[in-house]
């Protein structure tokens, strides 16, 4: 289809809103020149057509009812069978749905993308089927993934397994609840600020981010090329390994990887030896003001001493920086995201990788038809982030990530010290899920509370894994492991020592989910 330029009185508004002033002897002028450049424009799209994957044939799904869906964690369902042999063969996964299956809608919990149907698997949906696994459906996330509570998708809260008028916490919500009722094996989730291991605390089960750029992005729907993460979600230690050997790798399409990225052999580390290694106990991540629970605080810290049952020298480290952190997050995480996800259509620019047109034209269109009813997270983001690219000029960004090499220096200091860092993945246990009716102060604070220690460690980029610790007033608590950079393996080998030493970790009780 012809671009159809702009004529004269469309690029008189054009050129006041760049504050140019041009007379109508220049507006005549620069309407030709305009309009010859989108020639240009035109011979791209019909390049691309010759090369754009053909349209899927829809792969069967169905929206799950109130009784197939009790804890609103399902988006649709599947029955999509990977190769008959390999080492997920006979395992079954939820694949987040911020991620594309081909074939199958895409909402990526938000009114923006509702009715897109990808035409390509994302590189690690690809992955997962040659390995064996049988994909389940699409597990419900937040609105444009931007909430750590489980209360702002559109298709409505998902409800916690252990209590189901508690958030499972987001915003891979849905993959949380699902593992963690035992509805599917394994489940793929996101983490841009810890929404992998978030929920999975919440939830009682494990969840690995991996280092930046060790899991292929492409494919899922991004929000900040610097912040975005891909990995498991799991209910023990070894699947988490097992799961994150076959996501881990470059495809040559994702910026985010190194060019000379190695994998390590993550199932087999788990049997190595740890006695003889240090963990260092982070003093900032306790003692929040208002956020942290004693019981919490003091679940981990109980959690943290048994690994000397191990063999594990476990010390008291200070990393001040970690506080300071989670303002270098917020910030990159919303000019940041404002930049990419909302003005560059998801998507942004000026990066070497692969694209998905069909999804930026479609999210770009419906995001203007329906930004009245965002989630209050992304409206909020959305406005902040606005204001500080219209009279800031992103400044703030660019200080923000100058800062994250002071932020990754100071983490890798103490890692010099020690072989791994240790404290609660969220300061809370799962809190009640605010009620729709609620006022915005509440539904925010419910979304973003929790994200105090595990948003530091997107900044960062190091890996990291979240462990039930025990229970703090009958709900799950998880432990948070961080290692060295690209080192995955010695976080999940001292994980799954752990996992063994407690004698695996405890399902939620058997009940009823609420229905209301």
């Amino acid at each position: 289809m012809a671009v159809r330029p702009p004529d004269k009185d469309q690029l008189a508004v054009l050129a006041r809103d760049l504050g140019m002033d041009l007379d109508e002897a220049d507006l005549e002028s620069y309407r030709a020149l305009v309009a010859a450049g989108f020639a240009s424009y035109d011979a791209v799209e019909e390049l691309y057509a010759q090369v754009a994957p053909e349209a899927p044939a829809d792969r069967e799904h169905a929206v799950p009812d109130g009784d197939e869906n009790p804890l609103g964690a399902w988006y649709v369902k599947t029955d999509i069978h990977g190769a008959a042999e390999g080492p997920l063969a006979g395992r079954t996964v939820a694949i987040k749905d911020n991620t594309a299956v081909a074939g199958v809608p895409m909402m990526n919990g938000s009114h923006t993308l509702a009715g897109f149907v990808p035409s390509r698997d994302a590189t690690v949906v690809s992955r997962l089927l040659e390995a064996g696994a049988t994909v389940k459906g699409k597990s419900v996330c937040e609105d444009l993934c931007f909430s750590g509570g489980s209360h702002t998708s559109v298709t409505g809260p998902v409800r916690n397994p252990w209590d189901p008028s508690r958030t499972t916490g987001g915003s891979s919500s849905g993959s949380a609840a699902l593992v963690a009722s035992g509805e599917v094996d394994l489940a793929l989730g996101g983490d841009q600020g810890g929404s992998i291991r978030m929920p999975a605390a919440f939830c009682g089960i494990v969840g690995h981010k991996p280092t930046h750029g060790l899991v292929p992005y492409t494919g899922a729907f991004p929000i900040e090329l610097t912040l975005d993460h891909l990995g498991p979600i799991t209910r023990t230690v070894a699947d988490a390994a097992l799961m994150l050997e076959v996501l881990a790798g470059r495809d040559g399409l994702d910026p985010r990887q190194p060019a000379d990225l190695q994998p390590e052999r993550y199932v087999a580390a788990l049997d190595g030896d740890v006695r003889g290694m240090r963990v260092g106990v982070v003093a900032q991540g306790f003692g929040w003001a208002e956020l942290s629970e004693a019981g919490v605080d003091e679940t981990v810290r109980t959690a943290a001493e048994r690994l000397l049952e191990l063999g594990i020298e476990v010390v008291d480290v200070d990393v001040p920086w970690h506080r300071h952190a989670l303002h270098v997050w917020n910030v990159i995480g919303t000019d940041g995201v404002t930049v990419q996800m909302i003005n560059g259509e998801g998507y942004g620019h000026n990066w070497d990788g692969l694209y998905d047109p069909e999804l930026i034209d479609y999210y770009g269109r419906q995001r203007r038809e329906t930004v009245d009813r965002w989630s209050p997270t992304v409206t909020m983001v959305a406005l902040t982030g606005q204001w500080s690219i219209e009279q800031l000029h992103t400044r703030y960004y660019a200080m923000a990530r100058n800062l994250v090499f002071e932020v990754r220096r100071q983490y890798d200091a103490a890692l010099d010290d020690v072989d791994l860092l240790v404290m609660p993945t969220v300061p809370m246990v799962a809190r009640p899920l605010p009620a729709p009716d609620d006022p915005l102060e509440t539904q925010v604070a419910r979304a973003l509370e929790m994200i105090v220690n595990t948003a530091p460690f997107d900044v960062s980029g190091h890996p990291a894994i979240s462990v039930p610790a025990g229970l703090s007033d009958g709900l799950p608590v998880g432990m948070m492991l961080i290692g060295k950079r690209f080192q995955d393996a010695t976080v999940l080998r001292v994980a799954h020592a752990f996992e063994q030493l407690v004698g695996g970790f405890v399902a939620p009780p058997a009940r009823e989910p609420a229905t209301t």
